[in-house]
């Protein structure tokens, strides 16, 4: 039976060291925990394969030569529970041959028996300092992919300007953010802002949707699990709470995660431990945390579907964010700013025609600032030269914003609400007759009949 690990320091690796001699089990039982490591100590390869399926190895260091199961075997195994362990082995026959076939099961390094304690502690720090390269490695991947631009908020609204005083007094605590406001206005820009004028901001910044995802799988990808956990789960899989440890994690969209995962954040934030999915043991993480929704939390507290304990404890420091229809006069730089995104030749010149420019602000933006990215996206396609024009700004764009206006106006007649989308799309098309009639779906001569019994009608009157 393995014996039980030894209490180590709070950010140890947890190593399991499997040896058949028992002076070698006694020693590194005493000696790896005065190094600031958990250890848990097998006396054979099967004992240490059956501790890796329950337990959360950080590292192997097995000898080579165990009866029954050696140690390359051993390895082998762990690869296929979990792959990101790190191993090491110890031999007292060393060879050529033993040595490839070590490598080849991506072993970290070997040592020779006898060895002395201070060589296995040097080799422990290298394992140590390469599992936080490969954490490092995986934090920026993760960013990578997500990549949105960089990170600058735009825009010098006096609420914008009320916004990035605020991050600027948080951002140095370890205080935990609740970012609010609608789909689109820029949380995720707000919780990389406050990570990079943070105190680690040299660290990680992982950032997950936690409505983009099953419910089935929000729990695996915040904390992980082990081999066998669930159907598919072939192999273990670090969390992102792990692969941010040390640095921020963002959680966008905290309202939408189920009830069960909310407990299991609470604790998170409360104990900073965590525990893989299918595992029963816990690991120690530190980690920054910064929420964000735009759903209406205290109603859902009443509603018994968001945590109230959960609330206040995210709602440390709470900042809200505008919306775009809130600080219209931010949008044509956050226009130029995203063509410049997507165009070599938007760095100088005009590059919106003053009507293109009028139709983008008189839009209300449901999107924000999410919708004007997609926008501005489209007309650089359709756009061949700059400026932007009207005629490179989607076709389906006013009619969307026709429907807004319906919704905030009085009540009106048919008559009315077509010949207003009449004008919007002759001010669009700059008086086009033949672009006006194909994008409202009527026939030339239809238009002209509509316009002349307009001009009639207002002569009339």
């Amino acid at each position: 039976m393995p014996s039980k690990p030894k209490q180590p320091k709070a950010d140890g690796m947890h190593i399991l060291f499997a040896d058949d001699e028992p002076q070698l089990q006694k020693l590194m039982g005493t000696e790896l925990p005065r190094m600031g490591y958990r250890v848990t100590v097998c006396p054979d390869g099967q004992t240490a394969v059956d501790v890796l399926s329950k337990e959360p190895i950080d590292c192997l260091l097995v000898d080579l030569d165990m009866p029954g199961m050696n140690g390359i075997e051993v390895i082998a195994r762990a690869r296929e529970i979990r792959p990101e362990i790190e191993a090491v082995v110890m031999t007292g026959n060393p060879s050529q041959k033993t040595a490839i076939e070590a490598l080849r099961h991506g072993t970290f390094d070997y040592l020779m028996k006898p060895c002395r304690l201070a060589e296995i502690s040097a080799l422990m720090g290298r394992v140590s300092e390469r599992r936080e390269w490969n954490r490092l490695v995986a934090a920026l991947r993760h960013r990578l992919q997500r990549a949105e631009g960089d990170s600058d908020l735009i825009g010098e609204n006096q609420s914008m300007n009320a916004v990035r005083k605020l991050i600027a007094k948080v951002a140095p605590t370890e205080s935990t953010v609740l970012i609010r406001g609608e789909t689109g206005c820029g949380k995720e820009l707000v919780a990389r802002a406050i990570a990079d004028e943070s105190l680690r901001s040299d660290q990680p910044f992982v950032a997950i949707n936690c409505g983009a995802l099953p419910e089935t799988l929000i729990e695996s990808e915040l904390f992980g699990h082990v081999k066998g956990a669930f159907t598919g789960a072939d192999s273990g899989r670090m969390g992102l709470f792990e692969v941010a440890s040390g640095g921020t994690l963002f959680l966008d969209e905290v309202g939408e995660l189920p009830l069960a995962v909310q407990a299991k954040l609470l604790r998170v934030l409360e104990t900073g431990d965590i525990r893989r999915l299918g595992d029963n043991q816990s690991v120690k993480v530190d980690v920054r945390v910064v929420c964000a929704t735009h759903r209406d939390l205290e109603k859902m507290v009443t509603e018994g579907t968001f945590r109230e304990d959960l609330m206040f404890r995210i709602n440390t420091f709470e900042l809200r964010l505008p919306a775009l229809r809130d600080r219209i006069d931010d949008l044509p730089a956050l226009a130029e700013h995203l063509l410049r995104r997507h165009r070599a030749d938007g760095t100088s010149g005009q590059l919106f025609t003053e009507a293109a420019m009028a139709e983008l602000q008189s839009h209300q933006w449901p999107g924000n600032v999410r919708e004007l990215a997609n926008v501005i996206e489209h007309a650089s396609v359709l756009c061949d030269a700059l400026p932007i024009d009207v005629e490179h700004l989607p076709q389906h764009f006013a009619s969307r914003q026709l429907r807004a206006d319906l919704a905030e106006t009085a009540p009106m007649t048919m008559r009315e609400i077509e010949q207003r989308a009449i004008e919007r799309s002759m001010t669009r098309h700059n008086g086009n007759k033949k672009a006006v009639a194909e994008e409202l779906g009527m026939s030339l001569k239809t238009l002209y009949n509509k316009l002349n019994a307009a001009s009639e009608a207002s002569e009339a009157a």
